[in-house]
């Protein structure tokens, strides 16, 4: 760990941790959650699994411009690489700063106050693209953006129309893939599947809307040949509870992305059981259970600062759960519903 215990140092120093770039380099910028990334590196590799990323997005943006900035910095391998999966990464924070850390050689370092982070990663991880997006690139990107934006981060998917939007909680296997998945293909504008960000004061929601993981199961509802061939030949990816989903890319076409930030009109809790009326889909959580089950099922969100003025005005919108019907559509159907309320 030197190396990762050098740059500490340095910052702690009151250093600039970025110094050590020389020359122009390569930079790439986009509009991710409201606000505009700048992603700089000397290495092309790196800004492949960027552009991989965040390419061809919608570009967001909210009230308040915001810029960051995030070096990636490529290392070579150092040893062989291990079969499996790599280091779970340790998260840990103080002094003002953020750090991710796999082992010496794949870190992120963020410091929140100035908007900026530094990844790096050794060349074997170029062979593990989900990890490295998802534990190192994203880990920053969602970070910065949070923090400097002071957005509420929530565990969860958002569709809508027409510029209105719904939240979609759930736990893992409650069927929030699949109902965001049907409500895409039949017409629903489509915002996040995993993570979605919220202003707490005007309710405007964003997300990244680059891929969509689908069980295998979730095929059977998928009736149009080209949809299914879609999904179905997309890569699989394992996560580290040992699921396999399909990754679809949404950016392929088939279906339509909130080209803005969706304003939220409401939520449900996406529930795995099956709904005794099968026109009666959706039902209100009672007020006086709402604020439990709200900080029960978003554990981080809620010790966030923006939580409260959050829960207080989704409070007010009103939250449903949602049962399942015979097929997805109907499940559909019932978002529809709320969204024409709102």
């Amino acid at each position: 760990m030197m190396a990762l215990t050098h740059r500490l140092d340095a910052l702690d120093d009151g250093a600039d941790p970025f110094r050590e770039q020389t020359g122009p380099g390569l930079a790439v910028y986009r509009h991710i959650l409201g606000a505009r990334f700048c992603f700089a590196s000397d290495s092309q590799a790196l800004l492949d699994v960027v552009e991989a990323t965040y390419g061809g997005l919608p570009p967001h943006q909210l009230a308040a411009s915001a810029e960051f900035h995030i070096e990636l910095r490529l290392v070579p391998a150092r040893e062989p690489m291990a079969v499996g999966e790599p280091p779970l990464p340790q998260v840990q924070s103080g002094a003002g700063l953020i750090s991710a850390v796999m082992d010496a050689a794949n870190y992120a370092i963020l410091v929140p106050g100035q908007g900026r982070a530094l990844i790096v990663a050794s060349a074997d991880m170029l062979a593990r693209p989900y990890h490295l997006r998802y534990e190192l690139i994203e880990f920053a990107v969602f970070t910065l953006a949070t923090r400097g934006q002071g957005l509420v981060p929530l565990h969860g998917a958002c569709v809508g129309r027409d510029g209105r939007g719904i939240l979609l909680f759930g736990a893992s296997g409650s069927g929030k893939s699949t109902l965001a998945l049907h409500s895409l293909l039949q017409g629903l504008e489509f915002l996040a599947e995993d993570a979605v960000f919220v202003q707490p004061d005007s309710l405007l929601a964003t997300g990244v809307a680059n891929y969509l993981h689908v069980r295998a199961d979730a095929l059977r509802f998928v009736e149009d040949e080209a949809q299914r061939r879609w999904i179905s030949h997309a890569p699989v990816i394992r996560r580290r509870s040992g699921v396999e989903k399909f990754e679809a890319d949404l950016r392929a076409g088939h279906g339509r992305l909130a080209r803005a930030p969706l304003k939220l009109v409401g939520a449900v809790f996406v529930s795995s059981q099956s709904a005794k009326d099968p026109d009666a889909l959706l039902m209100p959580v009672p007020g006086n259970e709402l604020a439990a089950r709200l900080c029960a099922d978003q554990p981080y969100a809620s010790g966030q600062p923006g939580w409260p003025r959050f829960e207080q005005q989704l409070m007010q919108l009103g939250v449903h759960e949602l049962r399942r019907g015979r097929h997805p559509r109907a499940s559909v159907d019932a978002l529809r519903s709320l969204l024409e309320r709102g």
